[in-house]
């Protein structure tokens, strides 16, 4: 069971909610290789972000915040511990825009439960307290 620095378990934390993760012109999730972000006009933009692949079993690959989306998911495409996933089903990814002073939240409680493949060497640290959102695709309780 995990438990943050305000000493509460998961499932005291509250409902996650909605962030509205983006997805493309057709209502679909973005296919990562494909996405350009200039095209989408991300240059500048700070958001909270999510990596998975799907296949016969998907997974998390990498959660991350941005303060220049365009940049930081061009630096993704450059990893190699990132790109080893898209044999395994393509990868996907979308987006949130979140307040600068709640993205280490959502992105701590992201990571906690995702679980991604991926480490994140800037992911937030335990003394960040946990914002519940839904991953990208998921549905409310």
């Amino acid at each position: 069971m995990f438990f943050f620095n305000t000493a509460k378990k998961m499932s005291q934390l509250g409902k996650p909610v909605d962030p509205n993760w983006v997805r493309n012109e057709k209502g679909k999730f973005f296919r990562f290789v494909n996405l350009d972000p200039q095209e989408q006009n991300l240059e500048g933009q700070t958001a909270v972000f999510v990596i998975w692949h799907g296949g016969v079993r998907p997974a998390w690959v990498y959660v991350g915040t941005s303060r220049n989306l365009a940049r930081d998911l061009q630096e993704c495409k450059d990893n190699e511990d990132i790109m080893y996933f898209e044999r395994f089903g393509g990868l996907f990814v979308s987006w949130c825009y979140i307040k600068k002073e709640f993205q280490a939240g959502v992105a701590r409680y992201l990571t906690q439960i995702a679980k991604p493949q991926v480490d994140n060497p800037l992911a937030p640290s335990a003394a960040i307290d946990a914002i519940p959102v839904l991953l990208p695709g998921t549905k409310p309780a």
